[in-house]
C-alpha cells in the first residue's frame, strides 16, 4: 500500500479548535473565555506548588506540634488564595459583562419626552 507523501500539517498550539470557533463568531466571548482559562491555569501551577512546599514541610517536622503549626499555616495561605482567586475571575467576569453590554448599545439615545405616543 503507498502512503501518501503528504505531511501532517503542524497543529497551531496557540489556539484549539473550541477557541477558534469562538473567535469567528464572537470575539469578545473569546477573549473572556482566554483571559479566564489563563488565569484558572497560573492559579492552579501556583496551588500546586504551594502543595508541594507544604509536603516537603510535613515531611522535614520532627513534632505534632510542628506539624499543626504547618498544617494551620497550608489552610490559612489556601483561604487566601481561593479568596483572591474567586475576587479576581469575579473581576475578569464582570469586565467582560461590561464590554459584552457596551458592545451590544445601538449608538442611538432617546430622551424620555421623544416617545411617540
Amino acid at each position: 500500500m503507498a502512503k501518501s507523501a503528504k505531511k501532517p500539517e503542524a497543529a497551531d498550539n496557540s489556539m484549539s479548535a473550541m477557541t477558534a470557533a469562538m473567535m469567528a463568531g464572537n470575539p469578545l466571548l473569546a477573549k473572556a473565555w482566554t483571559d479566564m482559562m489563563e488565569e484558572s491555569a497560573r492559579f492552579l501551577s501556583e496551588r500546586l506548588k504551594e502543595d508541594m512546599d507544604t509536603q516537603a514541610a510535613f515531611m522535614a517536622c520532627k513534632s505534632p506540634v510542628e506539624m499543626a503549626q504547618v498544617q494551620s499555616e497550608f489552610f490559612r495561605k489556601a483561604m487566601e488564595d481561593y479568596t483572591a482567586e474567586a475576587q479576581r475571575m469575579f473581576a475578569l467576569m464582570t469586565e467582560a459583562t461590561e464590554q459584552a453590554l457596551k458592545q451590544s448599545g445601538t449608538g442611538v439615545k432617546r430622551k424620555y419626552d421623544d416617545v411617540p405616543i
